[in-house]
């Protein structure tokens, strides 16, 4: 009889657990790892070696004003240099901050350089954000997109979670 009842005891453990209502989609797969770094050009050159792939090209975003970065709820003049690798479903986006106040600056200035954020693409910004701030993760950061079609939202999640997580968000078309 143990044999029997022994299965039905365990599936409750082995069953996936319950989605929280509210919950994004999105909040169910990294689609971002970010590392801040003081180099990015070596940086870039030194994870192309290692992941054995060509070193991408560097950009550096437009000026905080004109993609609308507010940074601890102040406008910021902030900017970062950035290189992408994209690794499946995964980006490695390796940034350099460069001038004004930012949470990357605040991360470097800090811990040094490392893994910054965890980037999430979710499908209802606004609510995620509510989510997180009634979780008591306010948001860090924010703007948009260099080419003004979607939004990041970097909430202050570190002292909770270890990182700060990233809130990914393009317009609908």
């Amino acid at each position: 009889m143990l044999k029997t009842i022994a299965p039905l005891i365990l599936l409750p453990l082995l069953a996936p657990a319950q989605e929280q209502p509210g919950l994004d989609p999105g909040m169910k797969t990294i689609v971002q790892v970010a590392i801040v770094t003081r180099d990015i050009e070596a940086s870039a050159k030194r994870w192309a070696a290692v992941l054995g792939m060509p070193v991408p090209s560097v950009t550096t975003t437009r000026p905080g004003q004109e993609v609308k970065v507010v940074y601890k709820g102040r406008p910021s003049s902030g900017r970062a240099k950035l290189a992408f690798f994209r690794l499946g479903q995964v980006v490695l986006e390796l940034i350099e901050p460069v001038g004004g106040d930012t949470s990357w600056k605040q991360f470097l200035d800090e811990h040094g350089e490392g893994v910054q954020h965890l980037g999430f693409q979710v499908e209802n910004l606004d609510e995620a954000i509510a989510r997180a701030a009634r979780m008591g993760m306010p948001v860090l950061h924010r703007g948009r997109y260099d080419r003004d079609n979607g939004d990041y939202v970097y909430i202050e999640s570190e002292k909770q979670l270890g990182v700060t997580v990233e809130f990914l968000h393009s317009d609908r078309k």
